[in-house]
């Protein structure tokens, strides 16, 4: 059982089961996310403090072997504006080279974590920290593009809300004025453009054409500069000792991020190509491997790409085949174009990034969830302000600890215990009788409400307590209950317990609920039978009360 699941884990011939059919759709498909990832690539790689070579050549390679070995048939990996976030602050304290070393560790990780089975875990996330981490993650993306166009940036590490205040305080206007307009020119083409024909990869042509007016008219704009004209050999980087456990806080942080971003947008994928078959562990793995080797050819560390992942949908790509094509684009890119690539102008890449910041922003879920709750508004707008004010797994986490807490509040809202008035035809009895009926969960977060609301007052001579509602329970929950039913037996009140769910006895006889009762003949399974009880004891105590006083 166990070598069948670790097969799960890799690739079949399954995976390319659909090729015959679809070949010529994935080949196009493959095609058209090559040249919208070119860009994007180029643009990320800059982002993070690599360079542009780095996000190339991570697009190719980690693209092509989480293609191969993800969980996804139509995931597009590469570099993205999340991980460039990330990597940000690694560079500016340990300086590019550690990159290689941090993508290694965190692949290990990630792989790891798909053989441990952890991939489900992605659906513990709530729907508000998810939106409040991707929007933040978008004002980030566009505030880091404002050193760039406006000079000079700050060091890297610099809090990209800093670094944008920085560059708009100390800016050269009079300098700055051709890098605006090759801005203004890229978005006005990428916003309009798609009206005209919404076929025309947008960000490719604005950057084409800038760069030729850029060339042709000598303007003085920032390029990217040199790239490889070749993939570079792959190599183990070293490691530095010393540096080794500063290096894996990084790197967790990384695989964290890595994980989390892989999994959401392949669960996008899956809604967007109506197609259930998506493995997280495998996914998991993959990307793992996809970051090792990246790392090895001096590459960045890579995520699954959204915003490319649904490119490569929407032009009809249905297998792994179109995602390769789109690593084999990006590789021709490098051997045929690196001279050209190397003249883009480095503020044309900028608007593409601000543009795409803007519009991974997801206006329409906040909208959507500040309508909700004040709860699941306060997690989005939290988890947002702390990714760009703090940082992103930071925020996750947050957000999470955030939602978790409002959950179990209203789980404990919801929870409780009530006294019922007796259901059945009137006796005298009853009123020396309490019935309290225990409902929802009873749980850390609502045991002690439980144990105030739980009482003998007057002449209640029995309690009895109902189960029947009672969906979960945990140790505190037990141990709670225990305590009640001791004290109230110390007081002379008998206990009877009525409807234990089998699935929480074993816990209540463990931790002592069942033995804290007077005799264990006061534990039944119907309201009537322990109603009768309850009723002949207080009887019988009331001929012990009658004959005393004779």
């Amino acid at each position: 059982m166990r070598l069948a699941a670790l097969r799960g884990l890799l690739p079949g011939r399954s995976d390319y089961a659909d090729v015959p059919t679809h070949w010529r759709a994935d080949i196009a498909a493959g095609a058209t996310v090559g040249i919208v990832a070119l860009p994007l690539a180029l643009a990320f790689g800059i982002s993070s403090g690599a360079g542009a070579a780095a996000g190339l050549v991570t697009a190719v390679v980690a693209g092509l072997v989480a293609a191969v070995f993800g969980g996804s048939n139509v995931q597009v990996s590469g570099p993205t504006g999340a991980m460039a976030v990330v990597l940000v602050p690694i560079v500016g304290e340990h300086g590019v080279a550690a990159l290689a070393v941090v993508g290694i560790l965190a692949g290990i990780m990630l792989m790891i974590a798909g053989v441990l089975r952890l991939g489900q875990l992605i659906g513990l996330v709530p729907w508000p920290v998810i939106a409040g981490f991707t929007a933040g993650i978008g004002v980030i993306i566009f505030l880091q593009q404002v050193p760039l166009v406006l000079g000079p940036a700050d060091e890297l590490g610099t809090r990209p809300a800093v670094a944008a205040f920085h560059a708009l305080q100390h800016a050269d206007w009079s300098a700055a004025v051709w890098p605006l307009a090759a801005v203004a020119v890229v978005v006005g083409l990428m916003l309009l453009l798609p009206l005209w024909d919404e076929r025309i990869p947008v960000s490719l042509v604005a950057i084409v054409l800038v760069t030729v007016l850029a060339e042709l008219l000598h303007l003085p704009l920032a390029r990217i500069g040199e790239i490889p004209s070749s993939l570079p050999l792959p190599s183990i980087p070293a490691v530095d000792p010393a540096l080794l456990q500063t290096l894996l806080t990084a790197a967790l942080a990384v695989a964290a991020l890595s994980a989390i971003e892989s999994l959401l947008s392949a669960r996008v994928a899956v809604d967007l190509s109506g197609d259930a078959r998506y493995n997280p562990d495998r996914e998991l793995v993959g990307q793992g491997m996809a970051c090792i080797a990246s790392g090895a050819f001096g590459g960045i560390p890579a995520t699954g790409a959204i915003a490319r992942t649904a490119v490569n949908v929407r032009a009809g790509g249905r297998t792994r085949l179109s995602v390769i094509t789109h690593s084999v684009a990006l590789l021709g890119v490098i051997y045929l174009a690196s001279g050209p690539v190397s003249r883009i102008p480095t503020s044309a890449l900028a608007a593409v990034l601000m543009l795409t910041a803007v519009r991974m922003i997801p206006f329409r879920e906040a909208r959507t969830i500040l309508r909700s709750t004040r709860s699941d508004a306060a997690v989005l707008l939290l988890t947002m302000v702390i990714t760009v004010m703090v940082d992103l797994i930071e925020a996750v986490q947050f957000g999470i600890a955030v939602a978790a807490v409002f959950a179990l509040r209203a789980v404990a809202r919801s929870s409780g215990v009530r006294r019922e008035p007796i259901d059945a035809p009137a006796d005298p009895a009853d009123a020396r009788i309490a019935v309290y009926r225990l409902t929802g969960s009873m749980f850390f977060g609502a045991a002690e409400r439980v144990r105030g609301d739980v009482r003998a007052e007057g002449d209640i001579e029995v309690v009895i307590l109902a189960f029947s509602q009672l969906r979960t329970m945990d140790a505190t929950g037990a141990n709670t209950l225990a305590e009640i039913v001791r004290a109230l037996e110390r007081q002379g009140v008998t206990v009877l317990i009525k409807g234990v769910p089998e699935r929480h006895m074993a816990l209540m006889r463990s931790v002592g609920v069942i033995g804290a009762l007077r005799d264990r003949r006061h534990l039944f399974d119907s309201f009537p039978p322990a109603l009768e009880h309850a009723r002949s004891h207080v009887r019988r105590s009331a001929k012990s009360r009658a004959a005393s006083l004779i």
